[in-house]
């Protein structure tokens, strides 16, 4: 597979809502031709990936992840023309776009469900997963603690059960029925046409845990279908990627590679809530634990890497403990947190809105094994939005302005899609994106020139992860090798306030050949006899050795 094939192992992946990004006619939803006028700036970001949520028809009740027909754009957003005219500048821009593909659950609303409903002999009935007994209780099987009371609710016009791991408006689909995969074959094949990377296959899990499903044994073994879609995709557009969100533990979760026949790309959540811990305890000790934890990929794997994204921080798999010490860091009231696993923050507000700590994290999530992932708005330090409920607090529409709701719509405040963040520290007002262009020292502009420094630094999404052994708890030290290219890369990041001085065991020649491509400011050069390197307090500092300067 050549390095064009394999696009995303150095990608820069942006997400973003469509209806929270840029409205373009004023009526207070973001739609994709203000999107599409906002390309540029997000070229100029560095962005080599677009990651889109959900813009299908949609009842709304999830942030349109209730699909209610995956082959049409919502009315509100645009046309099918208005999203062709979005990907082809992208594409012209160098910007791939892979879009949000929910084939776990449907809206309640939507035709195949109505269809199911009304009638037993119809053939939508077999597109879910029913039962006709009570299931009795299955608080201990739903995703939202507190949110659900079980994963089967009764349907007074189809007299039966049906299944749904999320809400009760989102029954499940069944996958062992080939019609249902047929569906799906011909959805992805319609956005594919339409110049799609890829998918974001979302609760990818549960397309191959088929509770209640008495045929289940007809897609063994489990991971059957997710190689199906990769075979369809590749016969499609050789190059496009699926994207899992997998959440499990370290055990199961290289399993969906499939050694290079299934998914692609997994989000890195085994490594995210290290991050945080780490994050927390000021000391590297946990980053570098998850790290030496994570199992063999395939070569044509990638771990997709972030800090937040748009769901809440799930810290469920740490210990209790641990869990409390990031709690107590970063959200310690009741209403910051949620489902009494997460956190419903964005990160600037999470460490106080400290410059150094805020560039200090985002060096190291640069710098881990594979590529990295920004949520939109992270990029000028954003807040969250307490007004909305549940997970939406982190999705209120983009600041763009000081003026006019953020430059994000000209509609009156009270017809926004959502309430933008207007008061307080991360208010639009004083966060936005017109504010820090005009700041040399902003985290905009920093943003940039470390997803430059990034993209000049391929080895670390294509070549093979050191920890280095430097024996300092505070300081994460990481080396990729590029043997082909005679170069390494080695990134030192301070978890801690302190000053540090460390000792790298360096050849004469990396010494000599020894760059700073990126630090927290201009440190001086190694020294070649005792091969010291000094520190700020959550100092960072970006090394080329040998290579290509």
């Amino acid at each position: 597979m050549g390095l064009r094939d394999q696009w995303y192992e150095n990608a820069i992946f942006y997400c973003l809502d469509v209806e929270t990004y840029a409205d373009s006619d004023g009526d207070g939803v973001g739609d994709f031709t203000g999107l599409t006028r906002r390309l540029d700036y997000i070229a100029g970001l560095g962005v080599t990936c677009l990651w889109l949520m959900p813009f299908y028809p949609s009842p709304g009740l999830d942030d349109g992840y209730d699909v209610a027909d995956y082959c049409a754009i919502d009315p509100r957003l645009g046309s099918m023309a208005d999203f062709s005219e979005f990907v082809i500048e992208a594409q012209e821009r160098g910007i791939h776009v892979i879009i949000d593909l929910v084939p776990n659950h449907t809206s309640d609303t939507h035709s195949w469900f109505q269809a199911a409903r009304r009638d037993p002999q119809s053939p939508y009935r077999g597109y879910y997963v029913w039962r006709e007994d009570d299931p009795g209780d299955t608080s201990d099987q739903v995703v939202f603690p507190g949110e659900q009371k079980g994963i089967w609710t009764y349907d007074e016009e189809a007299k039966a059960y049906y299944l749904h791991h999320f809400y009760a408006f989102q029954p499940d689909l069944n996958f062992v029925n080939p019609a249902v995969r047929n569906e799906f074959r011909k959805i992805m094949g319609l956005w594919l046409d339409l110049g799609v990377a890829g998918f974001r296959i979302d609760a990818a899990p549960f397309l191959i845990n088929l509770t209640g499903v008495k045929e289940a044994d007809v897609l063994a073994p489990a991971h059957a279908y997710l190689q199906e879609l990769k075979d369809f995709v590749t016969v499609r557009r050789g190059n496009a990627i699926l994207l899992g969100e997998v959440d499990e533990g370290l055990s199961t979760i290289a399993d969906y590679f499939g050694g290079g026949n299934q998914l692609q790309a997994l989000f890195n959540f085994p490594l995210n809530r290290y991050v945080f811990l780490g994050l927390a305890q000021k000391s590297a000790d946990p980053i570098r634990f998850g790290i030496q934890q994570l199992p063999t990929i395939p070569d044509s794997g990638q771990w997709l890497n972030f800090l937040r994204h748009h769901d809440e921080l799930n810290l469920s798999r740490l210990t209790k403990d641990q869990r409390e010490q990031v709690f107590a860091a970063f959200g310690p009231d009741a209403e910051m947190q949620i489902y009494g696993r997460g956190l419903r923050r964005r990160l600037a507000p999470m460490l106080c809105g400290d410059q150094e700590r805020i560039r200090l994290a985002y060096s190291v999530l640069f710098s881990l094994p594979g590529a990295p992932m920004l949520f939109y708005g992270e990029e000028i330090g954003m807040g969250e939005q307490t007004l909305l409920p549940g997970r939406l607090s982190v999705r209120a529409p983009m600041q763009w302005t000081s003026y006019d709701n953020g430059g994000f719509s000209t509609a009156p405040i009270e017809r926004l899609v959502r309430p933008i963040v207007s008061e307080g520290d991360y208010s639009f007002e004083r966060v936005s994106v017109a504010a820090e262009r005009n700041d040399s020292g902003s985290l905009l502009n920093w943003m940039a020139a470390l997803i430059r420094t990034r993209r000049e630094c391929s080895e670390i999404g294509s070549g093979k992860c050191q920890v280095l052994d430097i024996g300092n708890d505070d300081v994460l030290g990481l080396r990729y090798d590029d043997p082909n290219h005679d170069s390494a890369i080695v990134v030192l990041n301070n978890l801690s306030p302190d000053r540090h001085t460390i000792a790298l065991d360096l050849t004469e020649r990396e010494i000599v050949t020894a760059t700073n491509l990126f630090a927290d400011r201009q440190y001086e050069p190694i020294d070649p006899k005792r091969q010291r390197i000094r520190f700020n307090g959550f100092g960072y500092r970006w090394l080329r050795l040998g290579g290509i300067h």
